[in-house]
């Protein structure tokens, strides 16, 4: 089987960090401020963040070789 996605990219871009990095966000705008006002648009702005790199991405990398493996076994 080929490569994962997460083996090409650098340790500050692994899912183990891009998570912490939200948490740390989130979780410093609350116990610093305490204003939901700031921290909920902070957290909405995190989760879209981490569906687009945690989710969306790699589906679209597995699709990706998925349509390059069907390319080549093709007669």
């Amino acid at each position: 089987m080929a490569e994962g996605l997460w083996s090409h990219k650098p340790w500050w871009c692994q899912p183990w960090s891009i998570l912490l990095t939200g948490v740390v966000v989130v979780g410093g705008s609350w116990w610093l401020l305490r204003l939901w006002w700031i921290s909920a648009p902070l957290a909405l702005g995190v989760l879209i963040w981490w569906w687009l790199f945690l989710v969306a991405v790699p589906a679209a990398y597995r699709a990706e070789l998925e349509a390059l493996s069907d390319q080549n076994t093709e007669p």
